[in-house]
């Protein structure tokens, strides 16, 4: 499956359970596929955070890095990155893997895993499906 483009994030990232939906793009620096290209994503909670890639496959891998984080989730991490590896099945559907690793800030590290445990890990597969949509429509 060759990767055009990522999906779009306000069209997929809604809040939910306590995590803010993406509401704008700001700076994207290009077509967002290929690495080195940035952009800051603007938080419907006022917060913001800048998504960087460093990896782009036409097999399907996707690699970003997130920092400056605003608001609560810059006080509790220096940064995250996620990693998407994503590939169609026998059945016609799309497989998506998809890591996600914050890096706490010292003496935050059991904050952190609370909020992820309980809030964005029932985020991530709540929204996968509408992502998952997304990438099929665009493949």
């Amino acid at each position: 499956m060759e990767h055009r483009h990522a999906a779009d994030p306000r069209r997929v990232l809604s809040a939910g359970g306590g995590i803010p939906a993406v509401v704008a793009v700001h700076d994207q620096s290009g077509p967002w596929d290929g690495a080195g290209q940035t952009r800051r994503l603007e938080l419907s909670d006022g917060s913001s955070v800048v998504e960087s890639l460093v990896r782009v496959e036409p097999d399907g891998v996707f690699v970003y890095e997130l920092s400056e984080f605003t608001g609560l989730l810059g006080r509790l991490v220096t940064g995250g990155r996620a990693d998407w590896s994503y590939r169609a099945t026998p059945s016609g559907r799309t497989r998506v893997d998809w890591t996600y690793s914050f890096f706490a800030r010292p003496g935050r590290g059991a904050i952190v895993r609370g909020i992820v445990r309980f809030a964005w890990a029932p985020y991530m597969r709540r929204v996968l499906v509408g992502i998952t949509r997304e990438i099929e429509r665009t493949a």
